[in-house]
């Protein structure tokens, strides 16, 4: 996440109907945005160009051409990190397989561009000092929050996993101020996930929010959120960025708690060999 990005997600709930529509294009279509006028803008979103230029001072710009020279650097900048990349290593023309590889890697190196590294510490320094952890993921977002509670149940005590409406009340009651709650939330997004992170927001637990793009229901309503590739095609949805991003934080949590976790580790290995859990 850029800083342009941090500020969008700031000051998006004080924006006005019309101008969160130019924020959300803005955060989707960079490329476009960049270079149309505020008044092709405003017809693009179906808003006046005035609303276009008010949502630059609404984001702390001196005027539209601030923010747009903002966004021009950020596209450049794309441009050069592309230009400077290595070829892929298959024609994936050459199977239909080797194309579905070439997206999930195109969409990992997009993934890491667009990384906010602070705003990744923040989430590993989180998860670290909580006193319980709760995982919530339903649906297409299941299998990744499974991987996510399973890999910090190596790492640390008190972590839960939250699949479904069964018992998340009786969950939710736990935590205080001092836990944290990771939400994974990828399309198509469902109204019960909304409601949690309005409930967790309530109470006061620390959110964070792994999802696809920035401004998504679950992602601009979160202290802390993590995006995977932005501009992903939405027929063709990967898991395999959200489990990059996952192992980005298990590996931060490694370097930054080393002593501790490495103790737990052992105590588990000593647990799995006493009762045989693995063949080898």
């Amino acid at each position: 996440m850029n800083s342009l990005e941090k500020i969008i997600k700031e000051k998006y709930n004080k924006l006005s109907p019309g101008q969160k529509k130019v924020a959300e294009y803005l955060i989707q279509s960079k490329d476009e945005f960049a270079f149309k006028t505020a008044s092709q803008i405003g017809r693009q979103v179906e808003v006046s160009e005035t609303t276009v230029i008010r949502l630059s001072y609404a984001l702390g710009f001196n005027g539209f051409s601030e923010l747009q020279s903002s966004v021009q650097q950020w596209v450049l900048n794309q441009t050069y990190r592309s230009s400077n990349e290595e070829q892929p290593l298959h024609d994936a023309s050459v199977s239909p397989f080797a194309k579905c590889m070439e997206k999930d890697i195109t969409a990992m190196q997009q993934t890491l561009h667009q990384l906010d590294e602070e705003e990744l510490w923040k989430v590993v320094s989180t998860l670290i000092e909580a006193d319980r952890v709760l995982v919530i993921g339903m649906r297409a977002s299941y299998a990744a929050a499974y991987w996510l509670s399973l890999q910090l149940n190596t790492l640390r005590d008190h972590v839960a996993l939250c699949a479904t409406s069964g018992n998340v009340n009786e969950q939710l009651c736990d935590l205080t101020e001092r836990s944290a709650v990771v939400m994974l939330s990828f399309p198509r997004y469902l109204k019960e996930t909304l409601h949690l992170a309005e409930c967790i927001k309530q109470q006061g637990v620390p959110l964070i929010c792994i999802t696809d793009r920035l401004l998504s229901p679950v992602g601009r309503l979160a202290d802390l959120t993590l995006t995977t590739e932005e501009n992903v095609d939405s027929n063709s949805l990967s898991i395999t960025p959200a489990i990059s991003v996952i192992d980005m934080i298990i590996h931060g949590m490694t370097l930054k708690d080393r002593d501790r976790i490495q103790a737990r580790q052992q105590k588990l290995e000593e647990l799995y060999s006493a009762h045989g859990v693995f063949i080898e």
